[in-house]
């Protein structure tokens, strides 16, 4: 009988397959794992022939020995010897791991980790590409840590991303995710310009994309700088499958400590890309061309390179070429800077402004920085001395182009003071009274309508190139100048050569010698013809401006007199059938917001009461008129006996066809005693609110657009069932609005304030009007009904 899950090739079944594959990949692990550790146990014995100068079989019997009296495995024992060999960033790591494993479960958990970190190095060493190093990563270090992906980022001379290897991804999202533009911000960049680790713990929280983000959306991640001599080569990036709980700090030094290994293995692959012609940033540069480049420069160019301590890590930069347009801000020859420190030979211009900082910037992460007018500090012979530079800093294989172009100060302040000048229609002049020689700038000789070859006009000559009216103020002026000796300024009417007569005013002071004897006199003049014309122009405006005010004051007097003789503010209470009636109209404060708000309760000669509010759009006289037609027509048609529904649509046609362009919200209700219903209607006018039982609701919102919008329309009637102490508010939008709220909060506030308990209607309308918030200074118009 044929077995469904056999091949019928080799009578093999697919479980059967699997568990053959798992085995073999087992054996593979196990062989990688037995060649690390191999690698491992080879390093310590090499430490030993060194340190005791013994033979390779004599080291390997002493680690045997020793690792039996201490208890220990061979490897255990080796990883040991390498970290007291080394000291490095690993050997931090395992030592502090260890410490808090001692303090906690024992040493063997710190032990055991500092035999994973070493073998991961191992690893790492052994690895012929980069792609293998993040697989020995994830499979050595990552995975006892919970991470299940891990990414190495290759950082470009542009500071973009390049993804050169990768364990946990799938080869599609690789491929997705292989480059990364300068500028994308994505949690590795943020690592690569922060200069530091930063810990995500929940990567769906930080709205940053990131390779695998769709795998774990909400996964936690770290991302590390990796980089050596000051210069950030690359990112490592590592995942979590769920969101990421703070790590202790030992935990933290052993992903730094990771991320040191992956800097060696990229600095590995720089190197052998750097000799291509060619990569994905562009042309790579050798130091001769650089100085070439340099040296064709106009600006003065300084070519950087890094200067580390013997722990490698950088504390200054080597000044290691200058070109030839090189001007040293201090004074000094060109031998006297190239070769040395720049914090040493800079220390205000660089240390004291950030640039260094910049220059540190640019170094490790490639990112180009430019700026204009940089304030910089020198010592000259002591003395500080400021310049002003506009600066460049770019990276360039292991060297740091700094290019700084100082301004002439002299000849901008120049220039500014040229254009200041020509804006502002001033012009310079100086006479000297002993020679008789007169100096004008080129701005006076166009402010006077004269070519530049002219013969300047004397002060003396200026009554006769001035109105005849102003010889007065000219000639007070000159006495001024001349006899008292002192500054003066004076305004006049230039007459031009070419016709065209200019406002201008002069400003001129006496240059006395040490006997107070005068030796010239220098000054200004400047054209204000067009401030002059603005005062004339504004002073007819204010002359209008007054008029038109008190054309409007009378017109809202006339407002307000029409308002409050239709609706004073209070009115006694009606009382008729069983309902009680109290309305309150607060106006505005302010004349010129007086507006069309109104309210009506009349008896009807059906015996039914009509109740009614609402708001003519706009201020002023126009509302006023426009709400008494509105308000007095309601009350016309309302004798009719017809619904609500019927009378707004009558209204309508009233404010279309009749008015001049009115439009209104309103409310109105029709109440019938006998049958206590309330039958109401709006139109764009906010819904009555209902109190029962000490609970405040809107009534349900029906149809209807705003009065006079559009020619002819219907609108929707609501009914409501009066109960024994039901009250029923209608209002209009200025007991509401606020600037600062939306209108849905402003109703939400009102509903809360009108469910407050209150012994009479009167009082609870007096409450809702002092605690109103609104703050639009607009009249408002207040109806309370209370069924007894």
């Amino acid at each position: 009988m044929h077995d469904p899950q056999q091949s019928p090739d080799t009578g093999i079944g697919p479980g059967r397959l699997a568990a053959t594959v798992e085995r073999l990949r087992l054996e593979v692990r196990q062989a990688h794992a037995a060649a690390d550790g191999r690698a491992l146990i080879g390093l310590a014995k090499g430490i030993l022939v060194e340190r005791l100068r013994c033979t390779p079989a004599q080291a390997a019997r002493q680690l045997t020995a020793l690792a039996e009296q201490a208890g220990l495995s061979q490897l255990e024992l080796a990883a040991d010897i390498v970290n007291q060999t080394a000291q490095d960033r690993l050997t931090e790591a395992a030592n502090a791991f260890l410490v808090s494993a001692t303090a906690q479960e024992g040493a063997l958990g710190g032990t055991s980790m500092a035999v994973r970190l070493r073998t991961t190095e191992s690893g790492v060493l052994a690895a012929n590409d980069t792609q293998a190093v993040a697989d020995s990563l994830l499979e050595h270090a990552l995975v006892p840590l919970g991470a299940t992906m891990v990414a190495v980022w290759a950082a470009g001379p542009d500071a973009s991303l390049t993804l050169a290897g990768f364990a946990g991804f799938t080869p599609e999202e690789a491929e997705r995710w292989h480059y990364v533009p300068p500028g994308v911000a994505t949690p590795a960049r943020r690592a690569l310009v922060e200069r530091q680790a930063v810990w995500f713990t929940n990567l769906s929280q930080m709205n940053l994309p990131s390779i695998g983000h769709k795998q774990s959306p909400s996964g936690g991640r770290v991302t590390v700088p990796a980089g050596t001599g000051g210069r950030i080569l690359g990112v490592l990036e590592i995942g979590w499958p769920h969101p990421l709980a703070p790590q202790p700090p030992q935990i933290q030094r052993q992903i730094e400590a990771l991320a040191e290994l992956c800097a060696h293995t990229l600095e590995t692959r720089l190197t052998a890309l750097s000799g291509s012609a060619l990569t994905r940033q562009g042309s790579s540069r050798d130091g001769a061309e650089l100085v070439e480049l340099v040296d064709g420069l106009h600006d003065s160019a300084l070519v950087l390179r890094a200067h580390l301590d013997p722990d490698g890590r950088l504390v200054d930069f080597r000044i290691h070429h200058i070109n030839s347009h090189f001007i040293d801000p201090a004074g000094r020859p060109r031998n006297a800077v190239i070769g040395g420190l720049l914090l040493e030979t800079y220390p205000m211009a660089i240390g004291e402004s950030g640039l260094f900082e910049k220059i540190e910037h640019v170094h490790a992460t490639g990112e180009p920085f430019r700026t204009e007018r940089m304030v910089l500090t020198t010592l000259v012979d002591q003395v500080p001395l400021t310049i002003v530079a506009d600066i460049s800093i770019s990276r360039h294989g292991d060297s740091v182009l700094l290019i700084w172009r100082v301004q002439d100060e002299a000849a901008r302040l120049a220039n500014l003071l040229q254009h200041a000048q020509r804006l502002g229609r001033i012009g310079g002049f100086e006479e000297n009274t002993a020679t008789g020689e007169i100096t004008w700038n080129g701005q006076l000789f166009t402010l006077h309508g004269l070519p530049p070859t002219a013969t300047p006009i004397p002060l003396q000559q200026l009554p006769e190139h001035a109105h005849p009216d102003d010889a007065v103020a000219i000639g007070r002026f000159l006495r001024t100048l001349h006899h008292h000796r002192r500054p003066a300024s004076t305004a006049f009417r230039l007459q031009r050569p070419d016709g065209i007569a200019r406002h201008i005013r002069v400003v001129a002071e006496p240059v006395l010698d040490a006997n107070a004897r005068l030796l010239a006199i220098r000054g200004a003049y400047q054209d204000i013809s067009a401030q002059h014309w603005t005062e004339v122009a504004l002073a007819a405006t204010r002359d209008q401006l007054a008029h038109s005010e008190q054309h409007a004051a009378e017109r809202n007097r006339l407002a307000l007199q029409l308002q409050q003789a239709i609706m004073p503010p209070t009115r006694d209470p009606i009382d008729a059938f069983g309902l009680n009636i109290a309305v309150r109209y607060r106006p505005a404060e302010k004349d010129h917001l007086v507006g069309g708000d109104w309210y009506d309760t009349v008896i009807l000669p059906s015996k039914q009461i009509l109740l009614s509010v609402g708001d003519v759009a706009g201020h002023g006289i126009e509302a006023a008129t426009g709400m008494v037609v509105l308000r007095n027509a309601l009350r016309g048609l309302a004798a009719t006996g017809a619904g609500p529904a019927q009378l707004l649509s009558w209204l309508n046609l009233v404010a279309h066809h009749l008015t001049d362009h009115v439009t209104a919200t309103a409310v109105c209700g029709i109440y019938d005693p006998h049958t206590q219903i309330l039958r109401w209607a709006r139109a764009g006018h906010l819904p009555p609110i209902l109190v029962r039982q000490d609970q405040a609701a809107e009534l349900p919102l029906i149809d209807g657009v705003l009065l006079g919008a559009i020619a002819e329309t219907d609108y929707e009637e609501g009914q409501l069932q009066l109960q024994r102490d039901d009250v029923l508010l209608l209002y209009t939008d200025g007991l509401i609005e606020r600037r600062d709220r939306t209108l849905q909060y402003s109703q939400r506030q009102l509903l809360s304030l009108a469910k407050s308990p209150a012994a009479t209607l009167e009082q609870r309308l007096n409450h809702l009007l002092t605690h109103s918030s609104s703050d639009t200074d607009d009249d408002t118009c207040l109806i309370g009904i209370q069924l007894r």
